[in-house]
């Protein structure tokens, strides 16, 4: 195959792509469908409407001028009925441009309550691998770009394009040579826009990838400003968010350059179709095979037939960074979830203290492009199987790597076994209904992630019908109702942005309060005391055991303490447990927990 014909294969796939990209969105918001024909039949009205114009005045001009002057009773009609259209389609118009805008927003909101939910429900494993950025950038500016097309762009091309396609049938009826002279240049026209199209599609994409590259640096060098200054690594920082800044410049004025040159090949296309209608319909009319009326109407309908060639640069233009938008919107959707719930066909667990049991799990992270399912790397857990009686107080230690958090994540759903099995309460964890899971099993992790608000919205979080009094009752309860005292607001202290007004330390205990309030039957805190002071820590452990009463509680130990108080301890190294038992019985035993118990006391001491 020659490069021309690999060329023209590529850009036929493209196109085909552009189309295959426009149904699935259409396919996927139902409101733009049901609202879509009626803007459509105003559309017509509207373009109808401006084609009567030129017809009168060709009416006007012959027939209106007789041998004995000019007929006004014939005049008058035409252009009552000339100003009665400009009406119509001014109201027509207006019309569809509100009818258009409520399809449009309603439409894309749906869209966009799709992708969130969507991107929720995807699984840890793949929400680690996307920049924040990339994916918020997918959701909102990516949407955006499809709104501007929509009310804008979209409305142009129906339009115009209804409107040239209508004046060149009325061309073809008033003077078919003169119709058809317009009609041989339709080709070109048509060849040229093509050619424009392809490109601007990559050009936009490339546009639209790179935005959301710069969005996700830019997000990442305002939440880590204090480390990036602690390290003094702000050159670095700079050099890459002016690099992707750079990327995106390019990107952009290479697309704008190429739907600049669009737009002036259209302008000279259009030039090109009135000087031929001119030329043409002046030699049939000194012939005698057309009259002067129709010429200057032909004038006039050439003008509504190359006007919107005239504006299609900008509008392709739109409508390719539309195409981009939708289709990385549709990537996201295209994703299937790792970690799939059952819905309604789902089990819920029983009201009681959950055991747990692991039948030889094994799990793979997936490399770089790969699916969970794909996931060829070593294991992270292997052959693991274990069981965890109701009501059991169960510290999990090891060293870094050794597979402790991935065995908190499998144990909470938020990751699927790439082998064997999880069961909580008897039932595979795959099987049972995501609210009853998140009801009834709740982990607390390594960081104590808040949400702008007031310390009892984060809290409330746990149990959203929870009153005031109910939130202050908990704090007392777990011993913290002094802390909360201290501070010059309580409960209606706000945590500024992701908590950067308290220290990590009281994000930890707000984090641990609401998973009290929350009332699990399974917990499992990951390093959930790692990052709290040595006072809070004591606060902590003197409420800890009325936290942990009545309940199957994990705790991923990063302290040997912490193990020393539980009822078991799981000793994981390189994905395996290699020790299961009491704390006395484990020191005793040696091993890997008897050399972190020496490394431990070493450090204490």
């Amino acid at each position: 195959m020659t490069t021309t014909a690999v060329r023209e294969a590529v850009e036929e796939r493209r196109s085909a792509g552009a189309l295959h990209t426009i149904r699935r969105g259409l396919r996927l918001s139902p409101e733009l469908r049901r609202g879509l024909p009626g803007t459509l039949l105003i559309a017509l009205v509207a373009t109808a409407g401006r084609v009567i114009v030129p017809v009168a005045i060709q009416q006007v001009i012959d027939g209106g001028l007789v041998e004995d002057g000019v007929d006004m009773t014939f005049v008058l009609q035409m252009t009552t009925l000339a100003l009665v259209a400009v009406a119509v389609t001014a109201g027509a118009t207006g019309w569809m441009h509100l009818r258009l805008a409520r399809v449009a927003e309603t439409a894309l909101s749906g869209i966009r309550i799709r992708a969130f939910r969507h991107i929720h429900d995807l699984s840890m494993l793949h929400q680690a691998s996307e920049q924040r950025g990339v994916l918020v950038s997918r959701v909102t500016s990516d949407v955006d770009q499809i709104s501007r097309f929509m009310q804008w762009a979209g409305l142009m091309l129906l339009v115009n394009g209804g409107q040239a396609l209508l004046a060149l049938v009325v061309m073809l009826i008033l003077s078919v040579p003169l119709g058809l002279v317009v009609l041989a240049l339709v080709p070109f026209i048509s060849l040229m826009i093509r050619w424009f199209q392809s490109r601007l599609e990559i050009a936009y994409l490339t546009v639209r990838e790179r935005v959301g590259r710069m969005l996700a640096l830019l997000a990442e060098t305002v939440v880590g400003a204090p480390v990036i200054r602690a390290y003094g690594v702000e050159e670095r920082t700079r050099t890459q968010l002016e690099d992707a800044i750079e990327n995106h410049r390019r990107s952009a004025v290479r697309a704008g350059t190429l739907s600049a040159t669009f737009s002036g090949s259209a302008e000279f296309a259009s030039a090109f179709v009135v000087a031929a209608v001119v030329v043409v319909g002046t030699i049939l009319a000194v012939n005698g095979q057309t009259s002067v009326g129709t010429v200057v109407a032909f004038l006039f309908l050439v003008q509504l037939f190359v006007q919107p060639v005239q504006i299609l640069g900008e509008a392709v233009n739109e409508a390719q960074t539309a195409v981009a938008g939708w289709r990385r919107v549709l990537d996201i959707l295209d994703i299937a979830p790792d970690v799939a719930d059952p819905g309604p066909d789902g089990v819920t667990l029983p009201h009681e203290p959950l055991g747990v049991r692991f039948d030889s799990v094994v799990f793979r992270y997936p490399r770089a492009g790969q699916r969970a399912d794909e996931a060829s790397a070593s294991p992270a857990l292997r052959e693991t199987s274990v069981v965890i009686e109701p009501e059991q107080n169960v510290a999990v230690v090891g060293e870094t790597g050794s597979g402790k958090t991935t065995f908190a994540k499998l144990l909470t759903r938020l990751m699927d076994p790439s082998e064997g099995t999880v069961l909580i309460a008897g039932v595979d964890a795959r099987e049972v209904r995501f609210n009853s899971l998140r009801d009834r099993v709740v982990m607390v992790p390594q960081e104590g992630v808040l949400f702008r608000g007031t310390i009892a919205d984060n809290v409330a979080m746990g149990s959203p019908e929870a009153s005031k009094a109910e939130l202050a009752e908990t704090f007392h309860r777990l011993g913290l109702s002094d802390w909360l005292e201290e501070l010059a607001q309580g409960l209606d202290t706000p945590v500024g942005e992701r908590g950067s007004a308290l220290s990590v330390g009281e994000r930890q205990l707000v984090t641990l309060v609401r998973a009290a309030v929350a009332n699990p039957d399974l917990l499992v805190l990951d390093e959930a005391t790692s990052a709290v002071d040595p006072a809070t820590e004591v606060r902590i452990s003197r409420t800890l055991g009325e936290l942990t009463t009545g309940r199957t509680v994990v705790t991923i130990a990063h302290r040997i303490s912490t193990a020393e108080k539980a009822d078991r301890v799981l000793v994981f190294d390189d994905g395996r447990i290699v020790q299961d038992g009491t704390h006395s019985e484990l020191v005793e035993q040696g091993g890997v927990y008897g050399r972190l118990f020496d490394s431990w006391q070493r450090g204490t001491t």
